[in-house]
């Protein structure tokens, strides 16, 4: 069996869009890798990196807020520096549709011209290209992504000075704004700890001379370490970005799930789950102070236990969960189950997949092999056998479980 075998994770699937933006990190791999990830931002003008081909726009805007019936909160709105009550923008979706919260594309057009900035979320989920070049950025990092794109009418600004818990990478799609930095009041804060929890501190260093203090154009991209503060304001005519939020895996990730598989062997121990003599005072520290050698050791003898393989598990159940697959269309596919092998398939994009045992566990689930399919399976995700190579029985259940998809339209 193939390095791609049972045991192992399955290398990804190059994707034929949305390289552009990862270019911004792998161009400069070894100086973003030391000195900037995680450290402190970067700036790339478009004169010098080509700007990614993210496929987004104020055509993109539009088709989405007026023909896609979005909902919140797909979409948000900020005004002097605060967020705007959604009954503001939306409206009831009329016969047939009998929800309370779609975008009225109305609303939001009196907001925009009052100075109210429109912040599309999760774009990742909501236009291909972006959602292409989000995967693309994610493989490459190794850290879920998620994009959004803040449009901003002339001479405004939609947020105050703020931080955010993740990192982001800036791309200035059209118009002007002009960005001012500032180092963090936190260092790398947690998603349990943001800027609100801090709002003197944010607004007293927010006084502070800014450490990148310019004008992003289009194509220009910014790259912002989570906890520094940021604030952008639109010059001249509409400004639209889009936001690439990076949420990192971090050792406290990791902490958390040893901590959880040690609560778990510490359920099975007969002496901790033993109660405590009668009488006990709960309010006299020496309760605890008695028991203490005790749990420590057992604590001890639990992480002890837990394996190395344990914890990766999580951590790719973590992954599989934080993102979703390449987008699949439903009927195209079911069409294509049935075309004959010659038909040309690849693997596809997005699965997160691992092998345990003879088990595919991929981000669409588990698909369970026999011992000699799983060898043919791994050899085709590892590119060392073509799809259409498989029996067609196999083919055809691949097809259907969503892992193999057409390289190109059927004949």
């Amino acid at each position: 069996m193939s390095a791609s075998a049972p045991g192992g994770p399955v290398p990804g699937t190059p994707e034929g869009a949305g390289q552009g933006l990862a270019s911004f990190a792998a161009t400069c791999a070894a100086t973003f890798a030391e000195e900037h990830w995680g450290r402190r931002p970067l700036l790339s003008r478009a004169a010098d990196l080509p700007c990614p081909g993210h496929g987004f726009g104020s055509a993109a805007v539009d088709e989405l807020l007026a023909r896609r019936a979005l909902r919140t909160p797909f979409l948000r709105m900020a005004k002097d520096g605060a967020p705007l009550d959604a009954r503001e923008f939306t409206l009831g979706g009329g016969v047939g549709a009998a929800v309370a919260d779609q975008v009225s594309e109305d609303k939001v057009l009196r907001l925009f011209a009052d100075g109210a900035t429109i912040v599309l979320q999760a774009l990742h989920r909501s236009w291909a290209p972006v959602s292409a070049s989000a995967r693309a950025l994610a493989r490459d990092l190794g850290h879920p992504v998620q994009v959004n794109a803040y449009v901003t009418p002339p001479q405004n600004q939609g947020f105050d000075d703020h931080y955010d818990v993740h990192d982001v990478f800036v791309v200035q799609v059209e118009g002007e704004k002009h960005w001012r930095v500032r180092p963090p009041v936190l260092e790398w804060p947690l998603r349990n700890q943001p800027w609100t929890d801090r709002r003197e501190a944010v607004r007293e260093a927010a006084a502070a001379e800014a450490v990148v203090d310019t004008v992003l154009g289009p194509g220009d991209c910014l790259y912002l370490p989570r906890g520094w503060l940021h604030s952008a304001t639109a010059l001249g005519g509409t400004s639209i970005h889009l936001t690439y939020g990076v949420h990192v895996w971090t050792r406290r990730t990791l902490a958390e799930d040893l901590l959880n598989a040690v609560s778990r062997r510490l359920d099975t121990d007969p002496a901790l789950r033993e109660a405590l003599p009668l009488g006990v005072d709960p309010l006299d520290a020496a309760t605890t102070a008695t028991a203490r050698a005790a749990l420590h050791e057992s604590i001890l003898a639990a992480l002890d236990d837990v394996e190395d393989d344990e914890l990766a598990a999580v951590l790719a159940r973590r992954a599989r969960s934080a993102a979703r697959a390449e987008p699949l269309d439903v009927l195209a596919q079911h069409a294509a189950a049935a075309a004959p092998a010659e038909l040309p398939w690849r693997v596809r994009a997005g699965l997160s997949a691992r092998w345990v045992g003879a088990t595919l566990v991929t981000r669409l689930g588990r698909l369970e092999l026999a011992e000699d399919e799983a060898a043919l399976v791994a050899d085709v995700l590892g590119g060392e056998r073509p799809p259409g190579s498989l029996p067609e029985d196999l083919r055809r259940r691949l097809v259907l479980g969503g892992v193999l998809v057409p390289a190109a339209p059927a004949p």
